[in-house]
C-alpha cells in the first residue's frame, strides 16, 4: 500500500485539488435532506410560498453545482489515474530495458507483455477511483454521522451497529477475490504467451508444418475456458454475502419509519414527517458510503495480486547497471582488450576462464571453436550484454563497465546471425541506428551493403513495410539490411557473430563483400565456424570449453598442425565442427 501511495507523489498538486473537490461535493450533497425537512414541515403546511420557492431554488442550485463539480471531478480523476498508470508502465518498461540478456533468454515475451498491458490495465480502475472514492465517502460518512447525531443519538448508534458485520463480510470477500484474481492473471499471461509464440511468423510456420494446428487450437480453447470460469468465480465470489448487506441497507429505512410511527425516533412519541424523511436520507448517506468504502477495500485487496506481479518486475535486480559517473570516450579509436576475463552463466558448471586478448585499433581477430566453446559469449561481453564475473574488458584502456550504455552503443556495432527488423518501413528500420538520417545517407549505406538496387526495385522503395520480423525478405536480404543499419551508426568497433551463417554461396559472397566494406578502418571481432571467411584476419583465436587453446595467424596455426589445422581439414572435407550452430 505504501508503494501504491508513492505512485501519487509526483501528481500531489492535482491530487490535492481533486480531493478538495470531492470533499466539497460531499458536504454540499448533505444540504438537500435539511431543505426537504423544511419543505415538508414548514413551507408546505404553513403555505409559505416564498420559503418554498427559496428552498426549491436552493435544492436546484445544489444539484447544478454538484453536477458541475462531478464533471470536473471525473475529468481530474481520469487524468490522474491515466498519468499514474503511464508512470507505472514507463517505470516497468524502463526497468526491463536495464536488465541483462539473461532475463530475456529465460522470460516468455508473452508473459512480459501480459504484465505490462493486462496487469497494469487491470490496476487502472483501482488507482483511478480509490483515492477519490475514499475521500468522498469518508467525508459523506463523517458529515452524515454528525447530522444524524444531532437528530437522534440513540438511533444513530443502532445504525452504526451493522458496520462491523459489513466489514467482516467485505474482508472475507476481498481475500477470496484476491486469490481468484491472481489465478486469472497467471492464466491470462500463459494464454498471452501462447498467442505471441504460436501466431508469430515462426510459430505459425512450425505449427502448420508440424501438423499441430488442431493441438494449438485445443490448448488455446482450454486456456480460454479456464479464463471464463475464473471470471465467473471472481464476479460471483461473495455475492450472497453482499446480498445480505444489500437487504440490510434496504430494510434500515423501513425500521426508521416503523420506529417513527410507534414510539418516535426520539423515544418520546411521534415525530414530524420532515424529520423522519431527513433521518432516513441521512441514514442512507451514512450506510451507503460506508459500504462503498468496504467495497473499495475489496477492490484494493483484489488488485493486490496485480500490484504484486507488477512490483515483482520492478524489484528485479539489475545485474548490468549503468555507471553512476560514466567516463567519456572523446574520440574512440577502438583498441579492445580482454584482461584475465572470467565468466559463468548463472547455474552453469563451466564458463570462460583466463581470457587475455589484445585487439589493436583497426585490427581484426577471428574467434573459432566448436559449439559451446564460448565464442558468442565473448561478443556479448564486449557489448556488455553481460558483465564479466572476473577480470575486465577495456576499450582504449577504459573498462566497459565505466562507460554509459549510449557510449557503448555508439562505439560497438553488433551484426549477428539472427537479424531483427521491426514491423515498419525499410527507412525506419535503418534510421533506428541514426535518428534523422537523410535519404542520401540511407542510400549510401544500402549501396555499401549491396541492397540498394533491390530496394529501388520495390514498388514503395525505402517506404516498403518489411513485415513481421522482416519475413517479406530472404535471410540474406535481412542480413544486408542489418549491415546497412550498422554502417549508418558508424561504430569504431565491430562484432560479427556468425553474420554469414546458413547462407547460400552467392548470398554469402554478397554479404562478405558488404562486411569487408563495413570492416574497413574498424576494429573487427569475427565469431564464426566458417573458416574460409577468416583467412585475412590479423589473428585467429581458437577456443575450447571456455579457454583459448591456440592463437596466431592462419599460416602460423596451420604450421602448428594442432586444433585449428584439424578444423580446417574437417571443414574442407565437409565435416566442420559446430557446422550450422555457432552458438558457442
Amino acid at each position: 500500500m505504501r508503494r501504491l501511495l508513492r505512485l501519487f507523489l509526483p501528481h500531489r498538486g492535482r491530487l490535492c485539488l481533486l480531493l478538495a473537490l470531492v470533499a466539497g461535493s460531499s458536504v454540499i450533497s448533505l444540504a438537500p435532506p435539511f431543505m426537504l425537512r423544511e419543505i415538508l414541515d414548514v413551507a408546505l403546511p404553513e403555505r409559505r410560498e416564498g420559503l418554498l420557492t427559496a428552498l426549491a431554488l436552493g435544492m436546484t442550485g445544489v444539484i447544478v453545482v454538484g453536477t458541475a463539480l462531478g464533471v470536473l471531478q471525473s475529468y481530474l480523476t481520469v487524468v490522474l489515474g491515466q498519468r499514474v498508470m503511464e508512470d507505472l508502465r514507463i517505470a516497468v518498461y524502463t526497468h526491463l530495458q536495464r536488465m541483462s540478456l539473461s532475463f530475456f533468454t529465460t522470460a516468455r515475451t508473452g508473459e512480459i507483455q501480459s504484465r505490462i498491458a493486462n496487469d497494469i490495465g487491470g490496476m487502472q480502475a483501482t488507482v483511478t477511483t480509490t483515492a477519490t472514492s475514499v475521500v468522498g465517502n469518508v467525508t459523506t460518512v463523517v458529515t452524515s454521522l454528525i447530522a444524524m447525531l444531532a437528530l437522534n443519538p440513540t438511533l444513530t448508534v443502532l445504525s452504526m451497529a451493522m458496520l462491523p458485520l459489513f466489514a467482516w463480510i467485505s474482508r472475507r470477500v476481498g481475500d477470496d477475490r484476491r486469490d481468484v484474481t491472481r489465478q486469472y492473471q497467471q492464466k491470462l499471461a500463459v494464454m498471452s504467451a501462447l498467442v505471441e509464440e504460436s501466431l508469430s511468423v515462426n510459430g505459425f510456420l512450425l505449427g502448420r508444418t508440424m501438423g499441430r494446428t488442431s493441438t494449438l487450437n485445443r490448448e488455446f480453447a482450454g486456456h480460454s475456458r479456464d479464463l471464463t470460469d475464473l471470471a465467473v468465480r471472481s464476479t460471483m465470489t461473495g455475492r450472497w454475502h453482499q446480498s445480505t448487506v444489500s437487504v440490510v441497507l434496504a430494510v434500515m429505512p423501513v425500521a426508521v419509519y416503523w420506529a417513527a410511527g410507534t414510539v418516535g425516533i426520539d423515544g418520546r412519541g411521534p415525530t414530524s414527517i420532515g424529520t423522519v424523511v431527513a433521518f432516513a436520507v441521512l441514514q442512507q448517506a451514512l450506510l451507503g458510503p460506508s459500504v462503498s468504502i468496504l467495497q473499495i477495500g475489496i477492490s484494493v485487496q483484489s488488485s493486490m495480486a496485480l500490484f504484486e506481479r507488477v512490483f515483482e518486475y520492478l524489484d528485479l535486480p539489475v545485474h548490468v547497471p549503468e555507471p553512476s559517473r560514466p567516463k567519456v570516450l572523446r574520440h574512440p579509436r577502438g583498441h579492445v582488450g580482454f584482461h584475465g576475463v572470467q565468466f559463468r552463466y548463472p547455474g552453469a558448471a563451466t564458463g570462460l576462464s583466463d581470457i587475455d586478448i589484445e585487439v589493436p585499433a583497426g585490427g581484426s581477430i577471428a574467434i573459432v571453436g566448436a559449439t559451446g566453446a564460448g565464442k558468442t559469449t565473448l561478443g556479448y561481453l564486449v557489448a556488455r550484454l553481460y558483465d564479466v564475473t572476473g577480470g575486465r574488458i577495456t576499450i582504449d584502456g577504459t573498462d566497459v563497465r565505466d562507460l554509459s550504455f549510449d557510449t557503448l552503443a555508439a562505439t560497438i556495432g553488433v551484426v549477428s546471425q539472427d537479424t531483427h527488423l521491426f514491423h515498419t518501413t525499410i527507412a525506419d528500420n535503418l534510421r533506428f541506428a541514426k535518428v534523422g538520417a537523410t535519404d542520401q545517407e540511407l542510400a549510401e549505406v544500402a549501396r555499401a551493403a549491396q541492397i540498394h538496387d533491390l530496394i529501388e526495385r520495390l514498388p514503395d522503395g525505402y517506404h516498403t513495410v518489411v513485415g513481421e520480423r522482416g519475413y517479406r525478405f530472404s535471410g540474406g536480404e535481412r542480413q544486408r539490411l542489418a549491415i546497412a543499419r550498422t554502417m549508418l551508426r558508424n561504430p569504431p568497433v565491430l562484432v560479427l557473430d556468425e553474420a554469414t551463417s546458413a547462407l547460400d554461396a552467392h548470398t554469402e559472397r554478397l554479404i562478405q563483400e558488404a562486411l569487408e566494406t563495413l570492416a574497413e578502418g574498424r576494429t573487427t571481432i569475427t565469431i564464426t565456424h566458417r573458416l574460409a571467411t577468416i583467412g585475412d584476419a590479423d589473428r585467429i583465436i581458437v577456443m575450447d570449453r571456455g579457454r583459448i587453446v591456440e592463437q596466431g595467424s592462419h599460416p602460423e596455426l596451420m604450421a602448428l598442425s594442432g586444433r585449428y589445422a584439424a578444423m580446417v581439414g574437417s571443414s574442407r572435407s565437409g565435416r566442420g565442427p559446430g557446422r550450422g550452430a555457432g552458438a558457442g
